[in-house]
């Protein structure tokens, strides 16, 4: 799959500019640089932070390197278009981001109610972005100057590119290309097409007739002359499948007076004979495919047809040989190319290592923006995640294929968090990204990758050809520890624990050098049932990375101890399931505090499991396996009640429930009981000596850390 390397664009004729110490957000801050006008405005519904580990910085810091001149127009106030019209009129177009979540998912909890903070907003300040931004902000943008091009991008504008189920208003919606009226959208990482879309903008094609860059979605009226159309607008039939071509077929007919010989010569023959002819079968042209997806008015109106639907996207998702999509929306036909090609370690450095301020914009002052000091000291090694874990989105959104940082690159990142931020003690919280530990790790050939369709390449087993080898992470682990000022290095992104077992010498670098007194880990659930809705390993993988890790944790004289994750209400589970897990809990002596319920998230293929009771992970029909769905409220919350069973507060809930059940034996002060018959005063938790134990003990190393480090 070659592609142009997004650093060999000539650059635009405004790089005699610079780069700017930040992307301004004022004309003032415009005139300081000796513009008369912004090239591109970024529309973001975050705080404006100057880091690579946010979105509309490293958006605006590629462009700006490309010689454009971008300026960033963050948290407006929607109520009208004057905010849009702070740095004029943009010479080649708005482009548009919600910011780096969605902000239905950034303004609600999994119950539907509205959040009291934001961490992506100056001292966490709820109410500064509306919901659905992207529409909303469109709608601004046109009202400001109707003649500008808009783009749209984000994980917001990504995730809803097709007709999708939307959790809050429980229906499926449109695809936001529709509802936004924007010109053209850009989906998961975009920064290939951004490039491409850009220098084409600005040396005078219209957007309109921009329809050939992969990742990107856009209107079109009707199908092109020259491509074949695929239907698979009903339950899993994807259209005419051909047959793998047979170079040997034969076919028999009637000879004229001579036939071809072997070497191509004529060989006189009887009249009459049979003769023995090779026909070699076209291969069909991939790339002038499209696959018809049923259209809205059909998914809108029958979750099972949703469900199909969610399948055969998911299955067109690998950019090796992925076909477009095209989706009838009205007399309307939304039109998706195929995936990015995935960046190379050279265009992730280039685009990493550009002159970011690494602060917040000086406009925010002393204001905290909680997600700047979660990520300030952390860096981000690698994207894309070939799990497929189906409660989530980062498959969908960044790929499945890894796409890495060189080692040289992120050490030259830990140097300059040395140097240039503000408050630095030596600790870097993260090396990391979507996992920790899939840095460099790929197919073991670019031939099987490019031809692979499963959705996973680590379950329901690692696959055979995927190479596991984890020693360049390694390396970069112990590189990044010898740099000078460097005290200690914490691994914060979740480790895929079934991965890491296949190189002890990985988790034992790991438990042994970076990992603070705890390491949280996501098992996500007990019960293989549910585990195999959500593509997750059983808990074997959990047992023996949990045996690695007291065994080298013991070697090294330090009592350290894993958190686990779980998720409640998911699609598949049960009562039963629920109640289970719960007592695997017990049986461990784990109190969670934290529990995450499911939310159903545009595109996830759980999320067409939550709307349609059915399972896109197999074929899909009317009778096809229904999955068990823990929709209503009160369901919701039992199971996660269940997950927080020593809370006395869920205590009467779980006592109704478990007699429901058949389950009394499980209510009394016995060993085997999971909650108690009596009810205390306080609504405190109950804890035992091994939970107040460790919740001491973390207490207690978090306090030395801050000690022995600042």
């Amino acid at each position: 799959m070659l592609a142009k390397p997004v650093q060999s664009y000539r650059p635009y004729w405004a790089k005699r500019f610079g780069p700017a110490p930040i992307l301004p957000m004022s004309r003032a801050e415009m005139d300081a640089l000796g513009w008369d006008s912004c090239d591109i405005i970024l529309v973001t519904g975050d705080a404006y932070i100057d880091h690579p580990s946010f979105g509309m910085a490293l958006v605006g810091r590629l462009l700006e390197a490309q010689g454009f001149r971008v300026g960033i127009i963050a948290q407006p106030d929607w109520q009208n278009a004057n905010a849009f019209k702070v740095l004029g009129k943009p010479n080649l177009y708005f482009g548009v981001t919600a910011g780096n979540m969605d902000s239905m998912v950034n303004r609600y909890t999994a119950d539907r109610k509205i959040r009291s903070d934001d961490a992506y907003t100056p001292d966490a300040a709820a109410n500064r972005r509306p919901d659905r931004a992207v529409l909303v902000y469109s709608q601004r943008c046109r009202e400001a100057y109707s003649d500008v091009p808009l783009v749209i991008g984000s994980i917001e504008a990504s995730l809803r590119r097709i007709a999708h189920y939307d959790y809050w208003s429980d229906k499926v919606r449109r695809s936001i290309l529709v509802d936004s009226k924007a010109d053209i959208l850009l989906y998961g990482n975009a920064e290939r097409a951004l490039v491409e879309l850009t220098h084409r903008i600005a040396k005078g094609e219209k957007v309109a007739d921009i329809q050939d860059i992969r990742g990107t979605a856009f209107l079109r009226k009707k199908i092109p002359e020259g491509w074949s159309e695929i239907e698979s607008t009903r339950l899993d039939r994807p259209g005419t499948v051909d047959k793998h071509v047979d170079p040997y077929e034969m076919k028999m007919g009637k000879a004229d007076a001579s036939c071809a010989t072997e070497s191509g010569a004529k060989a006189d023959l009887p009249a009459g004979t049979n003769v023995v002819e090779i026909v070699r079968k076209p291969k069909a042209d991939r790339s002038r495919q499209v696959v018809r997806l049923p259209a809205y008015e059909e998914v809108a109106n029958d979750p099972v047809l949703y469900a199909h639907a969610s399948r055969v996207l998911h299955l067109e998702a690998n950019p090796g040989n992925a076909r477009a999509l095209v989706q009838r929306h009205g007399d309307r036909e939304v039109w998706l190319n195929p995936p990015p090609i995935p960046l190379t370690t050279k265009e992730m450095d280039y685009i990493y290592d550009m002159p970011y301020a690494r602060k917040p914009h000086p406009a925010y002052k002393e204001a905290k923006i909680p997600a700047w000091e979660m990520i300030r000291f952390s860096v981000n090694i690698m994207r894309g995640c070939f799990g497929g874990c189906t409660f989530c989105s980062i498959t969908e959104h960044e790929g499945r294929i890894i796409q890495s940082r060189s080692e040289g690159s992120i050490l030259k990142e830990i140097e300059e968090i040395r140097d240039k931020v503000d408050g630095f003690t030596g600790v870097i919280s993260d090396l990391g990204g979507p996992t920790a530990n899939m840095y460099r790790i790929a197919c073991k050939s670019e031939s099987i990758e490019k031809n692979c369709r499963k959705l996973s390449c680590v379950y329901p087993g690692i696959c055979e050809n995927l190479q596991t080898d984890h020693s360049a992470l390694i390396q970069l682990y112990r590189k990044a520890r010898a740099i000078k000022g460097v005290k200690k290095i914490l691994i914060g992104s979740g480790v895929r624990y079934d991965l890491a077992v296949k190189s002890p010498e990985y988790v034992k670098e790991l438990v042994q050098h970076h990992v603070g007194g705890y390491l949280k880990i996501a098992p996500e659930h007990s019960e293989d049932n549910v585990l195999s809705k959500m593509m997750k390993p059983g808990m074997d993988a959990y047992d023996d990375f949990k045996a690695m890790f007291e065994r080298f944790s013991a070697e090294a004289g330090k009592k350290q101890y894993l958190i686990p994750y779980f998720i409640a209400a998911h699609p598949g589970t049960t009562d039963e399931d629920m109640l289970n897990l719960a007592l695997w809990l017990k049986k461990y002596d784990f109190k969670l505090d934290q529990v995450q319920t499911f939310t159903p998230t545009p595109m996830a293929m759980a999320t067409a499991m939550y709307h349609s009771g059915k399972n896109p992970l197999r074929k899909v029909t009317a009778d096809s396996e229904g999955v068990p769905i823990p929709k209503a409220g009160n369901v919701r919350k039992l199971h996660k009640a269940f997950i927080r069973y020593h809370d006395p507060n869920n205590w009467p809930m779980l006592r109704e429930a478990l007699n429901r059940m058949g389950r009394p034996d499980l209510i009394g002060s016995g060993k085997h009981c999971l909650i108690p018959a009596w009810q205390p005063l306080s609504g405190k938790p109950v804890t035992t000596v091994r939970g107040e134990q460790l919740e001491r003990t973390v207490r207690r190393r978090s306090t030395e850390k801050k000690r022995k480090y600042s």
